[in-house]
């Protein structure tokens, strides 16, 4: 597994992750995950 850094944009603002990740995963899905933690985390 590698560690991959990804900057979201939500609601008008940027939000670094981090997202764990295999080897050869498609950007897609690591860009999906990617939003997905950041909407669970800042949508209060």
């Amino acid at each position: 597994m590698i560690e991959v850094t990804v900057t979201v944009k939500y609601k008008g603002k940027n939000y670094q992750t981090n997202i764990l990740a295999n080897k050869g995963m498609p950007c897609e899905k690591i860009m999906h995950l990617a939003k997905k933690q950041v909407v669970k985390q800042w949508s209060l």
